[in-house]
Parts: structure tokens; sequence; C-alpha cells
């Protein structure tokens, strides 16, 4: 792939040609070669609109409240353009990030096209503020901002140009260390990104929301990240609190809205204003066993938000006292052997949840197949085989149904969300390949998701639905257990700790 433009900005100097102009007073800001042609700066400009989130890590997303061709209907606080004309209104809501620290905001993006040319050439920003209701501090402090794309014969260079013009608020500063400039340089980065992607087909590394939709779990999450925060300033453990609460946070959210979707409908009530709708949620009929579960802190959310569940590890943690009554009497001591099936915490439609779990990653779906669970989910971190570290030279895949929609293995890859530079040399994207194909071969339909949580090791694989008989499922996995049984390299280890 040709590399990536450059990109070069500049500030505009006071004389800066073809300043926009109309009923109020414009001042330019910055501008930068436009790498890509004019009817690209819809697409470039869409990602703006829909995705503010990109820019500010202090946004959580944007929602369209109304997107209007009727330009009688506009509101009166867009402005008027000398030479262009108005053709289209998204009317968004801006949500922030912590909305007990931040208001939203409401705001027009309206896009322009000059008199005498079809493809839009400008997008204003209007926020919609008053005394009673200020802007917000993510946003910067403008009337308007606008994002132009001008053609060659419109400057003096004879290039292409991005520029960002705006109607600052009285007394904003405008010098180059200014606020209203280095979030704007950081806009005509972003467009100018943007508008390459769309000229080379840029496909993103990986799809987040395949499963779950973003708006409602980013709802649920910053209602989940409220009711249990406090977890960090109450850690046990030696590790980094902020990293394992919000990431736990994260997955336990997930997980609840999975399972409303997969044991009922998407379409059940999720406003989080009334109430506590998800204790009327659907979930797992035999609810959910976390395996290698570690600190506990998943299972801990989980139940004390009303899901039936148990964690097992081979060892308490010191965590585990430190818990409510009600949550330590789901936390267990129990040595795992898969070899000798032990169904006392694996009931039939039971979920199984891998979080981390290390040695007991590949077999979460040979588990999920003999205790004939209803799902599992599992988060590999580190690269086990059954019963050694996994080594990607000696490891031939697993072979895929010819039931599955993608039958070879290159077509099966590629459904895989793995994301990275697209070769999928690297070990861990070899291991999940790997594990993909097991979870496959034991009779799974493979799904992937790319989680929001705050790790390197976000990429989930889910087994909800079934390619082959129960039959043919647990004849392969099986074989699998066999296999290990003749190695002799297993080892089951041994509790350490009091056993619940």
């Amino acid at each position: 792939m040709t590399s990536p433009p450059k990109f070069l900005p500049s500030a505009c100097s006071s004389d800066v040609h073809s300043p926009l102009s109309g009923s109020e007073s414009w001042t330019s800001l910055i501008e930068c070669p436009a790498d890509f042609p004019e009817e690209l700066f819809d697409t470039a400009v869409s990602q703006l609109i829909h995705h503010p989130e990109y820019n500010s890590t202090l946004i959580l997303r944007s929602e369209t409240i109304c997107d209007s061709f009727d330009v009688s209907g506009f509101s009166p606080l867009i402005p008027t353009l000398d030479g262009f004309q108005k053709s289209r209104c998204i009317h968004r809501k801006i949500l922030p990030r912590r909305p007990g620290r931040d208001a939203s905001l409401e705001q027009y993006c309206t896009l322009y096209n000059g008199t005498s040319r079809p493809s839009h050439t400008v997008l204003i920003l209007t926020p919609i503020f008053s005394e009673k209701d200020p802007l917000p501090y993510y946003h910067p402090r403008v009337a308007h901002l606008a994002f132009r794309y001008i053609q060659s014969h419109d400057t003096e260079s004879g290039s292409a140009l991005l520029r960002i013009e705006a109607i600052p608020l009285p007394d904003t500063p405008l010098d180059q260390n200014s606020r209203l400039f280095r979030t704007s340089l950081a806009l005509l980065e972003t467009l100018h990104r943007y508008g390459w992607g769309a000229m080379t087909n840029y496909r993103k590394r990986v799809n987040h929301d395949v499963l779950v939709p973003r708006e409602p779990y980013q709802d649920l999450y910053l209602v989940m990240r409220e009711r249990h925060k406090g977890l960090v300033d109450t850690w046990q453990e030696v590790t980094d609190p902020l990293k394992h609460v919000f990431e736990d946070i994260g997955i336990a959210t997930y997980l609840m809205l999975l399972w409303k979707i997969t044991f009922g409908n998407e379409e059940m009530e999720t406003d989080m204003t009334t109430g506590e709708p998800w204790r009327k949620w659907p979930r797992p009929p035999a609810g959910f066993i976390d395996i290698g579960c570690g600190n506990g802190l998943l299972t801990h959310i989980l139940t004390s938000e009303g899901y039936e569940g148990h964690g097992i590890d081979v060892r308490e943690r010191t965590s585990w006292k430190f818990y409510p009554s009600d949550t330590q009497k789901h936390l267990h001591v129990h040595a795992f052997n898969p070899l000798d099936f032990d169904n006392k915490f694996f009931p039939p439609d039971v979920f199984v949840v891998a979080n981390h779990a290390d040695e007991l990653t590949p077999w979460a779906p040979v588990l999920s197949t003999l205790c004939s669970a209803s799902g599992y989910l599992s988060i590999p971190c580190c690269a086990w085989d059954f019963d050694v570290r996994y080594e990607r030279s000696e490891k031939t895949m697993f072979p895929i149904p010819n039931h599955n929609p993608a039958s070879n293995l290159e077509d099966f890859i590629k459904t895989l969300n793995l994301g990275g530079d697209g070769s999928n040399s690297s070990g861990y994207s070899m291991y999940r390949i790997w594990l993909a194909t097991l979870s496959a071969h034991s009779g799974w339909e493979v799904e992937c998701e790319t989680l929001r949580i705050p790790s390197t090791r976000n990429w989930a694989i889910v087994g909800r639905g079934h390619l082959i008989s129960k039959e043919e499922s647990v004849k392969n996995v099986n074989k699998i257990v066999q296999k290990v049984k003749e190695r002799s390299l297993f080892k089951p280890r041994k509790p350490e700790g009091k056993s619940h």
C-alpha cells in the first residue's frame, strides 16, 4: 500500500486568500494540502460528524437527533455564506464520557456546496449553548467552526487545501499556543487522515461492537463504573487497580448485554434511568462459571448485580476475604482436571467464562462441549496448549467443519477480526487462529469481538450457536482429551488454600 502523504499544516496569515464571508466575520486558523479529491470530502467529514469521540477522550459518542435536507426548516443559528448554499443539516447530541463532570451538548452540523458545484466543500459545526447552559470544556470556545475543501483554482499555490476557520467567542486566544489553535490542528490532521483513508479504501484494523451494540454497552458501562469504581480504593492485590477494576467492569457489562441478546431479545428495556433494568434481563439458564477466576472481581461484579454463578481457581486470593459474604460463597478453590472431568461446577446450560485464564484457555470450548454449556466467552492472554506452552512452529490448525460458512482456512481467518497489520504472522495471531479452529472443531459457531476494555489483550472468542451435531462435537473433543492423556504431560495442579 502507498504510504500516506505527510501532514503539512501551516497557520493562516491575516491576509489569507479566499476566506469565508457572510453575515459574520470569520477567522482563518490553519490549513494544509488536501491530498484527496473534492468528492471524498463528504466521506471524510462524516467520520468527524458521527464519531467525535475519536478526537477527544472526554467524549463518549454522538447521537443523531435529526438529519434533514429541508433547508427551509434549518435553524436560524446556522450561518449563511456568500457563494455557498446549505444543503444538509445533522442535528446531533454529544454525550460526555463523564456525565457527572461534563454536560452534554447539542450541535448543528451543516454541509454546504458551492452555488456552481454539486459537491459539499464546507462543514460548519454550530454548538447550541446559552448563559444558562454554557459550552462544556471539551468544546472549543467558538460560535461556529468550519472545515473547508478549497479547490486548486481558488488558491495561490495551485494546490487544493483543507482549512479550518472559526467565529471565536469574545476574548478567545487565537495564537498558536492557544487551546483553540491546538484543537484545530488536531482536527485538521484527523480530517486529512480520513480523506486519505477514503481515497485508499482504508479498512479498520478491528471492528468493535460486532455482537453487542455500542450505545447500550456504553450506557450500561457508565452505570456499572459508578456502582463499582469504589473497588479501586479497596484493592487488595499488588496489581494495578485502575486497570483491573475497570477492565472487569467492562467485561461484566459486555456479558450482561451478550446474555440479554443471546437468551432473550435485543429490544428489552435498556433505559438506565428506570432503576436496574438488567435484573429483569435474560441470563444463562444454569448461570455462569468463571474458570481461573483469579482475584474473583468479575464474579463479584456479576453476582452483586443479581447474576447466578461461581468462580473457581486453584488457590484463594487475598481479595476473596474482603468481598461481601454473598460474593465469598460464590468463590471456590478447585483444582480442575479435564482428564477426569468433574461436573460439580459445570451443569448443563452453564455459560463458561475464561477471562485471561492462561493454561485453561484452550480447555474452554472443549469443556463447554463436554458439559453441554449454553455458550462460552474466552479472552486469551498467555498462549497455552492443553498441556504445554503453545509453540506456533509445532502446531497445525484443527480441521474446520464443512458446515462452517468459511470452510477453508484462509476465508475462516478473515472472519476472526484479528486486527494488526493483516499478516497474521505474529505468535499471538497464530494462537488466536488456532483457538478459533479448535472452537469450530469442538462444534461451536465462532464469533469474535474486540472488547472495549483497557487491555492490549482485548480480543474475545464467543461460542453460542452450534455448527455440528452434539454427537459429532463430543466425538471430536473426546479425541482431543484422549490424545492429551496419551502424551502424559498434563499434570493436574493441587489446590492451594481452603476449599469452599
